[in-house]
């Protein structure tokens, strides 16, 4: 198997994830959000890439001490694979918690039609969205804990 054909098949798990995530939040399907999306899928791609991390990281050339060697190791397929597939596990569990907070914290989940694709597209920018939406929209909703 080819990066090329793991990168195909790990956009398109991701993006399974993205869609049950969306469909949880719809029909306000906590399960499905909380286990599926939020767990189990960014569990499994965070195998996949453990798997690449293990098997190919130590043979390409670069590093992490300075920007040239960064990308350097992002030269290889195999690494450069393994970084993408770290961003798509991570954007998905993000954004499967800030769907259960948004929800928790009883915050309007139309903004969620804006965080969650931003999320999605852009990691860090949907998580500084939510920020701003959960500071920006109070509410006297007081989170629920289990102790």
């Amino acid at each position: 198997m080819t990066a090329e054909n793991v990168f195909l098949i790990a956009n398109s798990f991701a993006l399974c994830g993205w869609i049950i995530l969306i469909v949880a939040v719809c029909f306000k399907l906590d399960w499905l959000r909380d286990h599926v999306a939020g767990f189990g899928w960014p569990i499994s791609m965070s195998v996949l890439y453990a798997t690449l991390i293990v098997l190919f990281f130590g043979k390409a050339e670069g590093g992490f001490d300075s920007l040239p060697n960064v990308k350097l190791l992002f030269t290889s397929d195999w690494a450069a694979l393994a970084g993408w597939v770290h961003y798509l596990a991570f954007d998905l569990f993000i954004g499967s918690w800030i769907a259960k907070e948004t929800m928790t914290r009883g915050i309007n989940r139309l903004w969620l039609v804006i965080i969650l694709p931003a999320t999605f597209m852009l990691g860090p920018v949907g998580l500084l969205l939510f920020t701003v939406a959960k500071f920006s929209t109070r509410t006297n909703k007081i989170p629920q804990t289990n102790s």
